[in-house]
Parts: structure tokens; sequence; C-alpha cells
């Protein structure tokens, strides 16, 4: 049974309508298209971090987040398996490389928090190499702060009920199974060591400076909507007035179309 902070049982939520989300997530939308322009505008540098078990509903938030900004300003960083001149590299390396410069904002589906989960529950990487990581994590995120980045931390909560449902839609819904891997069945049989993965985790980089928020993402809808509404609550930004655009007409005086039999075009099947 799920239970509120004092123990507590906790109320069933009333379920959001698919009218009442979509109204609620147009709004947070016209907000994020509002603080991006104030982040370009400005010049602020901003890095947020989506980390939490698979399925647990990160990569829909982050594809709501970015549906209306410019994929110029706001950049989806998502790595794969590093090469073998990055694992020679020092840990943070790969990851720094894509912090954002002057009015970016970057969205790390996954992070260096690599090493604090998969990497150390899958022995991707030596026990010394873990340890170095938990050490050096906190400062490492203070440099960035002191740099003048503003780093949003977020942890998406699931529980294993849920992530099953999740996990066997993934494998029946063919749109969908491209997303279900084998680390996927390996995580279902490590819930419990991924779990102190994840409690050691916060223990040393839930910092005071640097936390952790963490979003309840057992109801996907719900998960977007106040991990959208929170982040823009994290970052102060101003709306700003546009100018009023007036089309010219179009003057078409000496042009002649090339005829349309010279050009190929795509078969109109719909």
């Amino acid at each position: 049974m799920n239970q509120d902070k004092k123990g507590k049982p906790k109320k069933k939520k009333k379920k959001i309508s698919k009218e009442f989300y979509q109204s609620e997530l147009v709004k947070l939308q016209t907000e994020l298209v509002h603080m991006q322009e104030w982040v370009k505008k400005k010049g602020l540098r901003v890095v947020v971090i989506f980390e939490g078990r698979d399925a647990a509903g990160k990569g829909g938030v982050i594809k709501r987040i970015t549906q209306h900004l410019n994929p110029r300003v706001c950049r989806i960083i998502a790595l794969g398996i590093p090469t073998e001149r990055e694992k020679s590299q020092w840990y943070f390396q790969r990851y720094v490389t894509h912090l954002p410069a002057a009015g970016e904002i970057t969205l790390f589906d996954r992070s260096w928090y690599n090493r604090a989960g998969v990497e150390k529950v899958m022995g991707f990487c030596t026990d010394e190499e873990y340890q170095e990581f938990l050490r050096s994590c906190p400062p490492f995120e203070r440099m960035i702060i002191r740099s003048g980045i503003i780093l949003v931390k977020y942890w998406f909560s699931v529980s294993d009920k849920e992530q099953e449902k999740r996990f066997q839609e993934r494998i029946t819904n063919p749109l969908k199974r491209w997303k279900f891997s084998p680390m996927d069945l390996e995580s279902r049989d490590r819930w419990v060591e991924y779990s102190k993965a994840k409690d050691m985790m916060f223990a040393y980089t839930d910092t005071k400076q640097s936390p952790w928020f963490v979003v309840n993402s057992d109801n996907k809808k719900r998960a977007r909507l106040n991990c959208i509404a929170h982040l823009l609550s994290l970052i102060p930004y101003e709306k700003i007035k546009k100018e009023k655009i007036k089309l010219p007409p179009i003057d078409k005086t000496g042009y002649v179309r090339t005829p349309i039999g010279y050009q190929t075009f795509v078969p109109e099947r719909y």
C-alpha cells in the first residue's frame, strides 16, 4: 500500500482526464518557449539531468519538454556505450564536451550517473572507479555550478509493478519493441541491487548545492506535468515582448516557374 511521508495510507488521486492533461501541457509548453527565449537572450546556461530506472518515463518527459523548443537552443544528449578511447579518458570528459554554451539548454537522457547505477550494478567499472566517482562527483558538480551553469537533477521513481506493466507493453507493441533490451531484463533480476546503488548515490550526491528532485512517475501524465512545472519554477525568466510582424506581399515579377514535368514528385498515396 502506498504511504505518505508520515506512514499513513495515501488517498487515491482522481484520474487526470485527457482533456485536462492536454490543456495543462500546452500551458506549460508555452511557458517553456518563453523560458527558452529568456535563456537565449540573457545567455544563460542550463543543464537538466534525467535519471531513474528503465521505463520510468524519462524519455516521455524529455519529449514533451522539447516538443516545441528550438533544437539549436535545447539539445538532448543521450550517449551510447563509450569507445575504447573514451574509456581511457578522465571519466567526466565525454560529458563535459556536451555542456551548454551561452544561451543553450542541455538535457541529459542519462548522464555521468551511469557509473553510480548501471556500471556499478552490472560490473562495468571497478570498485576503485566507483568509489572515485562518489568522491569526485560532488566537487565536479560544484565546479559546474560555480561556472554559472544552472544544474537541475531529476530522479524518476517507478514501482516494480508499474515497471513490469510498461515492460510488457514494450514487448508486445511493435512501435515500442526497440525500447526493450537485454539490459532491461537484467535490471528486473537486479532490482534490489539497483535500489541499493540508488540509495548510495543519493547519500553522496544529494547535496545542498546540487540536490536530487524525485519525480513520482507511476502515473505518466502527472509525472510530465509535475516535472515541467517544477523545472519552470527553478529557472527565473520573464516573457519577452515580441514586435508585431507584417508579412510583405510576394513580388513574382520576372519569375517563370519551372514546368512541373521537370521535377520528380513523391507519389500521393494519401
